[in-house]
């Protein structure tokens, strides 16, 4: 059977303009996943990825328009 893990170690993690250094609650995305955009907490970068299909960002990005 063929793994599912996707490698994430190299990707590059981007912070919304909106964030401020003071430690406020931030997410961080990944580009480069063929279909999927990486989510995670900024404040805790070793922890759980959400991978979410590309279609449902964008959704969700337009909502937040």
């Amino acid at each position: 059977m063929a793994s599912t893990k996707i490698d994430l170690s190299a990707a590059l993690w981007r912070k919304s303009s909106y964030s401020n250094g003071t430690g406020g609650e931030c997410l961080e995305v990944a580009d480069g996943v063929t279909g999927l955009i990486p989510v995670r907490d900024s404040k805790v970068p070793d922890g759980p990825v959400l991978l979410l299909p590309a279609s449902a960002w964008s959704a969700f990005t337009a909502g937040l328009r």
